[in-house]
């Protein structure tokens, strides 16, 4: 199905004018729509559709492990890197043996760490409106 060329302009400039923290969730709630999507396409019988969508949230899960800060980010980057190795690692076991109960595992573990990324970055927000304010 082809998207309407201005929504696709419309839908680039988002990105291209997100701040990196907007960016983050964007990426987090397309992992999560895709991880949706294979879910019912599991419940139609496509394996193919399936496969594509947990492709597709596989390669945001890479992103996020590849622009990981590992000497900035110390200990707390560690882990975020082993958690998403081990939702990745998930995914591809759900896609490899045809196991959509995994994906609910993994769409809950990124749900989590959106709504855990999206407080953080209204309590930065919000202080950093305060430390301005003075």
């Amino acid at each position: 199905m082809n998207q309407n060329p201005y929504i696709k302009q419309y839908q680039r400039m988002q990105v291209e004018t997100a701040s990196p923290e907007k960016i983050l969730i964007m990426l987090y709630n397309g992992a999560i729509n895709f991880l949706k999507k294979a879910k019912v396409a599991f419940e139609e019988n496509n394996k193919v559709e399936a496969h594509n969508n947990i492709i597709a949230a596989e390669k945001i899960i890479l992103e996020f492990m590849t622009t990981l800060d590992m000497d900035l980010g110390g200990e707390m980057a560690k882990n975020l890197y082993a958690l998403y190795d081990y939702l990745y690692n998930r995914l591809v076991e759900s896609n490899m043996k045809n196991k959509p109960e995994i994906i609910d595992e993994v769409l809950d573990h990124l749900v989590k760490l959106r709504d855990t990324w999206n407080k953080a970055i209204e309590i930065s927000n919000r202080e950093k409106a305060e430390t301005d304010g003075e």
